[in-house]
């Protein structure tokens, strides 16, 4: 039994493989048959490293591969990954010989369909807009006549191109500063709402900021979706004008801005006045400002030359002599009205006398009436209830007073002929 057990014994051989030998054998064999390959799979377990590089891992039902995206690779990309994302990538698998393992160095990544894309794209938009940033009550109105405006793009694309050449075509008298930015690719949006900030904080302050970007698909587009882009656009202290893509692309950063364009050439027509019609309205004005003074003018010639040929200026002594024959006129009117109102007054006053005098109570006196009334009171006796016999009695008649003692006083009515 040993000797069976020592015959199965076997030595090892003289030339086995050191670890790094084998792995040097794999990564040569490995790298070379996958040096260009795409690889389609779920984003998982994403980590973005302060040193800017991207560590992901691609998985499916079954497996997962651990990928990269080194820093300077990551603005090149159609779209930044994220958890969850379905995408298909290129690169190149490499192994890493300290830790025996191996992973997708990724060079370029896009999303799978745009099922994914819409999915997040209405997610965000709800959020946003229960949040209100989509308000039309926070809309600002755009300056008449920009003097200073900034624009946010790319300063090598067509987009700003487009957007210039309608722009002083329409309106010259305006300051354009381009502030430059990525505006597709991962990190573009990061960039674009940092642009953004930039042209708020300009000295002096701009008019206006417009975010221009020419037209592409919804992954193309996709930074103007990126929710920091969107509140960098709601949060810009002066009004946006967003002209992303063509007319039937609609972004976030859309939404969100003061003035939605639909194209770049659009953005440069919302913003700027017409600068040929505006020159073209003042000229009309100018002209009709023009003829109507000239006519006011020739007007107040024509007065003044009727007023030069008037009787005031040829004889000024005659309308000297027809002020004064009109006023002594007026004057001896009013002596006439004078006297007329005065003789009528004097007429008025002579009759209120008569009615006095006929009133006067000397008057009544003197036709045979008198009054009686209980001496030491100044009131006329006209009642039996205020005499007692012994009261002394003063009557006043129409020459003197007569003063009498009360011996009897009857309470009788006073009848005709008593």
């Amino acid at each position: 039994m040993s000797e069976a057990l020592s015959t199965d014994r076997r030595s090892p051989p003289q030339e086995a493989l050191s670890v790094s030998e084998v792995t040097s054998r794999v990564k040569e064999t490995l790298e070379a048959r996958f040096a260009d390959v795409w690889i389609t799979g779920e984003v998982s377990n994403l980590t973005k490293a302060s040193s800017g590089h991207i560590y992901l891992s691609l998985k499916d039902e079954s497996a997962l591969l651990r990928a990269v995206v080194w820093r300077g690779t990551v603005p090149l990309l159609a779209i930044e990954p994220s958890d969850g994302l379905e995408v298909v990538c290129h690169g190149r698998l490499e192994v890493y010989p300290p830790r025996g393992t191996y992973q997708l160095t990724i060079d370029r990544l896009h999303a799978v369909g745009t099922g994914a894309l819409e999915a997040r794209l209405r997610k965000l938009l709800a959020q946003l807009e229960r949040e209100g940033l989509f308000d039309p009550a926070r809309k600002r109105p755009l300056p008449r006549f920009p003097k200073r405006i900034a624009v946010v793009t790319s300063p090598t694309g067509a987009a700003i191109a487009d957007f210039l050449e309608t722009f002083m075509a329409r309106w010259r008298s305006c300051e354009v500063i381009v502030v430059p930015s990525r505006v597709q690719g991962a990190g573009a949006a990061e960039e674009l709402a940092a642009a953004l900030a930039v042209a708020g904080r300009l000295t002096p302050a701009v008019d206006a900021i417009t975010l221009i970007r020419g037209g592409g698909s919804l992954e193309d587009l996709w930074a103007f979706n990126e929710e920091v882009l969107v509140r960098a656009v709601a949060a810009s202290p002066v009004p946006v004008v967003s002209g992303v893509g063509h007319e039937i692309d609609v972004s976030l950063a859309d939404l969100a801005a003061d003035v939605r364009a639909l194209t770049p050439t659009d953005a440069a027509v919302r913003i700027a006045p017409d600068g040929p019609q505006l020159a073209a309205t003042l000229a009309s004005l100018d002209g009709r400002l023009r003829g109507g003074l000239t006519r006011r003018v020739e007007l107040a010639r024509e007065r003044l030359g009727q007023f030069a040929r008037s009787r005031a200026l040829a004889d000024p002594t005659r309308l000297v002599q027809d002020r004064r024959a009109a006023l002594e006129q007026h004057a001896a009117r009013l002596r006439r009205l004078t006297a007329a109102t005065v003789d009528r007054a004097g007429e008025r006053l002579r009759a209120a006398v008569g009615r006095l005098e006929a009133g006067s109570p000397l008057k009544i006196l003197a036709r045979g009436y008198s009054v009686t009334s209980i001496e030491g009171r100044a009131a006329a006796l006209n009642s039996m209830a205020d005499v007692r016999p012994g009261d002394t009695l003063v009557t006043q008649l129409s020459d003197g007073r007569v003063w009498s003692t009360v011996n009897r006083a009857d309470a009788a009515p006073l009848t005709p002929g008593t």
